[in-house]
């Protein structure tokens, strides 16, 4: 659906001034009725140029400080071939664009309302334009009513090469800051046309510019008028300057002179400092002494017709006519010619009716016609045509192009006659010049005076609609895609907001729960294994780490090294089991982080490329992590236990642990507390017996025959065995004793030794290590060491991901606040934005009512 924004007028959509009074067209009019209607109308038009420089002054300030005011394009829809489009369908539809921003394209319809309104645009739709077209119907639309800018038109220039046709050929290299600052110089020189517009309005006096090309008769235009020979005539080119006549009486105390100004200084006929003092008889030398010299004079005449009859000395409005230098004589009198149109009221136009409209002339009309759309146009020298007929056609059709206004009302503002007949002997065509020029600069004054400023109004509230209207489009579709991108945007971080707790908890009991499930299931399986090889068993089963088997009584020694090699080894993959799980434990940890991060993240918000590769958890390289790249590296080994089974270094490594005692063969002092101390240990009943005694005496004999008892000690049970059995009585069993402890030995080496030394290497194994824990402590004991660092690493790895999920939320909730800030920002100004062009295109609909006042009082 469409939705309307402002009007978008043109001077050609202003309505037409509405009739003169009818008091106006009487033959005699009261001065005082006249002055009073007109009065009427300049106040009125006052008000709207103080209101409409109101207006631009708060349009520069809020493009500067609020909303940076775009300059909009609108070109013409192309059809498709074999459309159903009606052409004045066709004619609605435009494209609106901005040329700091090609992609920006909204199609417009231009809405023309009633008779005397403006006109508007609305955004498009092709069923809202069928829909409108019966309440539309009657209302046509031109092509060259297509709304555009008059006053704020950037005709920019593409350097000595060439020109752009169009505006938008170079604008569009500009960016739209560099833009605004062109609008707001482009405003900005719209507001001081506009001061000097309210200086002339103010102004009581009416000034009246006769200007044309060399040799069009101007000067004797105005001796016609004047009825005496004053600007000087030939057949040259005889007025270089501007001479401004006024009324001596009226103005300068009844005298006839000439003031010559001076260059630079402010005229003011109460300070001769200001000018110099000539006579009227001296003008003609003035000027062609100083034809090369840029002068302005006054000249002050008496006029001694009645008030009905003289242009001067009327008894309405002080005039002053300003005989112009030709237009076509060098650039610089041109150019001056055309500067002067800020203060000059009325331009009377003389066109040679042998040469008709030239370029410079159509040049200055085109220029001229953009402010005063009314020019009085004199073709003179028109006696001299012998097809009168055909020149009055040709020149008729020139002003119809140059000034359609003044060719609307051609039978009052265009005159052919002949200034040269009409100042010897007077012609019917001249005196309705006087009448109609008398009517049109003293009684008509809304059109003469009054009219110029009000186009000019109207042009600049046009622009003002036009690009108010234009960025109220551009400013309504910001402010839907800043709705759009909150209503996306907001719900998401409001999401993340409320999840951010819950994330951070998550992680936390995720971090925890797998920290303390590894801890805790280390420690399970070290301590089992432990107790296993306290048995004299293999903490972990596998055929990687096999227990060896009983070489013989000759290869007892290097069985109880080897036998304890094992089991150290089998502790060491136990380890390496305890760090399998604590993968498996970690990998699931690290999945739940992941569905943690599909959980909370928003779904546009990239997910971590990090692949978690449980081998390389307890990795040799310091620094390397469990969470890496796909392309990373791991390292050589792992950090397990074990080093002889290729487990890497570990107790079956330490040399203190791998040295072997004669007590991993027989230990003599758990023998003796087992059969002499507290009684029960390694679930083994103790009792005193005849074959703990023969183990206590074969513990005694074996020491003496192993090399784990030195020479001393051989010595000393000599001597003991020798004393025992220099007592008698100790004979008498000393026999029976020595064949049983003979006999035991020999069951107990061939029975139960190769079972019996596992167990004790074993049991001796796991005494050493309680013994280290209970010297250093549980955190640095066996498996308290082991369960640490495992649960340590474990956590590592969880908190590497835990850290990447948690700065990739944070970096999330941060743009999703960026986003939702930019956005509630960009909605508000964009508001701010939409209703202050709705109040501007409110303001300027007042002051277009009281600028058609001023044409209407």
């Amino acid at each position: 659906m469409s939705q309307s924004y402002f009007p978008l007028s043109r001077s050609r959509s202003t309505p037409p001034p509405t009739a003169e009074p009818a008091e106006a067209h009487a033959t005699h009019l009261d001065p005082e009725d006249v002055k009073e209607a007109y009065l009427a109308q300049k106040n009125n038009l006052l008000i709207a140029m103080d209101e409409t420089t109101a207006v631009l002054n708060g349009l520069r300030k809020f493009n500067k400080e609020s909303w940076v005011v775009r300059y909009p394009q609108l070109v013409e829809q192309p059809s498709a071939s074999g459309s159903s489009t009606s052409p004045r369908r066709k004619q609605m539809r435009r494209s609106l664009s901005f040329p700091d921003e090609p992609s920006f394209q909204a199609e417009v319809v231009l809405n023309p309302s009633a008779k005397g309104m403006t006109r508007s645009i609305s955004l498009a739709s092709i069923p809202d334009v069928d829909s409108e077209e019966t309440e539309l119907e009657g209302e046509d639309l031109t092509a060259d009513e297509a709304p555009d800018f008059n006053v704020f038109r950037l005709d920019l220039k593409l350097g000595a090469h060439g020109s752009s046709s169009s505006p938008a050929a170079l604008v569009s290299q500009l960016e739209k800051n560099s833009i605004a600052n062109l609008l707001d110089e482009r405003i900005g020189s719209s507001m001081e046309h506009i001061n000097k517009l309210r200086l002339r309005v103010k102004d009581t006096s009416s000034k009246v510019l006769v200007t044309g090309d060399l040799n069009a008769g101007k000067s004797t235009f105005v001796n016609a008028l004047l009825r005496r020979e004053v600007m000087p005539v030939d057949q040259q080119p005889c007025t270089t300057a501007f001479c401004e006549v006024h009324d001596a009486i009226a103005e300068n105390g009844g005298k006839e002179e000439v003031h010559i100004l001076k260059e630079g200084v402010p005229y003011s006929i109460d300070d001769e400092s200001t000018f110099s003092r000539a006579s009227l008889a001296d003008l003609e030398d003035i000027m062609s002494e100083n034809e090369n010299v840029q002068q302005v004079m006054k000249v002050y005449l008496k006029d001694a017709r009645e008030p009905t009859e003289s242009l001067l000395s009327n008894g309405l409005v002080d005039i002053s006519l300003i005989d112009a230098p030709g237009l076509n004589r060098d650039i610089f009198k041109t150019t001056a010619v055309f500067t002067r149109q800020e203060e000059i009221d009325v331009i009377v136009y003389v066109v040679s009716a042998e040469n008709h409209f030239t370029l410079s002339a159509k040049d200055f009309l085109t220029t001229a016609s953009k402010e005063k759309a009314y020019i009085f146009i004199v073709v003179n020298k028109y006696e001299g045509i012998r097809d009168k007929a055909k020149c009055k056609r040709l020149v008729l059709e020139q002003i119809k192009q140059l000034s359609p206004r003044t060719y609307e009302d051609a039978e009052d503002l265009v005159h052919f006659v002949d200034s040269s007949a009409a100042m010897q002997n007077g012609t019917p065509a001249f005196e309705k010049l006087e009448s109609s020029l008398r009517s049109f600069v003293l009684v008509k004054r809304s059109k003469s005076k009054l009219m110029p400023v009000s186009t000019y109004l109207s042009n600049i509230l046009s622009d003002i609609d036009f690009l108010v209207g234009a960025n109220a489009i551009l400013a309504q579709v910001e402010l839907d895609r800043a709705k759009e991108d909150l209503q996306r945007a907001r719900p998401v971080l409001e999401k993340m907001q409320d999840s951010s707790d819950a994330l951070t908890n998550g992680l936390e009991n995720i971090e925890e729960g797998a920290t303390t499930r590894s801890q805790k299931r280390t420690t399970e399986l070290l301590t089992e294994a432990l107790e296993c090889v306290g048995q004299g068993k293999l903490g972990v089963d596998s055929s990687v780490v096999p227990m060896p088997s009983f070489p013989g009584f000759l290869g007892i020694w290097n069985y109880a090294r080897d036998v304890r090699r094992a089991l150290l080894a089998s502790l060491d993959l136990a380890v390496k089991v305890a760090e399998d799980e604590a993968r498996v434990i970690t990998t699931d940890a690290v999945n739940q982080v992941s569905k943690l991060a599909d959980e909370h993240l928003p779904k546009d918000v990239e997910r971590s490329r990090r692949v978690f590769m449980p081998e390389a958890m307890f990795s040799a390289r310091a620094g390397a992590k469990g969470l890496g790249r796909k392309s990373s590296r791991l390292s050589s080994g792992a950090v397990v236990a074990g080093g002889v089974h290729g487990l890497g270094i570990g107790l079956a490594q330490r040399p203190e642990m791998l040295e072997t005692t004669f007590f991993d063969i027989f230990d003599a002092q758990y023998h003796f507390r087992l059969h002499f101390g507290d009684g029960v240990e390694d679930d083994e009943e103790s009792s005193v017996s005849a074959l703990g005694m023969f183990s206590v005496g074969l513990g005694a004999l074996t020491m003496v025959g192993t090399k784990a008892v030195g020479f001393p000690a051989i010595i000393e049970g000599v001597i003991r065995i020798s004393e025992m059995l220099g007592n008698e009585s100790s004979r008498k069993w000393a026999a029976p004793l020595i064949g049983a402890a003979v006999i035991g030995a020999s069951a107990y080496f061939v029975l139960e030794l190769p079972n019996t030394i596992p167990r004790t290497v074993g049991r001796r194994i796991k005494a050493s290590l309680v013994k280290e824990s209970e010297l250093k402590g549980d955190a640095v004991s066996f498996i308290g060491s082991h369960s640490v660092r495992v649960g340590r690493e474990t956590r590592k790895v969880l908190r590497l991901a835990s850290w990447d999920l948690r700065e990739r939320f944070r970096t999330a909730m941060e743009e999703r606040h960026r986003e939702v800030k930019g956005a509630e920002d960009m909605e508000q100004k964009a508001q701010i934005a939409v209703e202050w062009f709705r109040g501007v295109e409110q303001k300027t609909g007042e002051v277009r009512l009281l600028a058609r006042l001023a044409q209407s009082a």
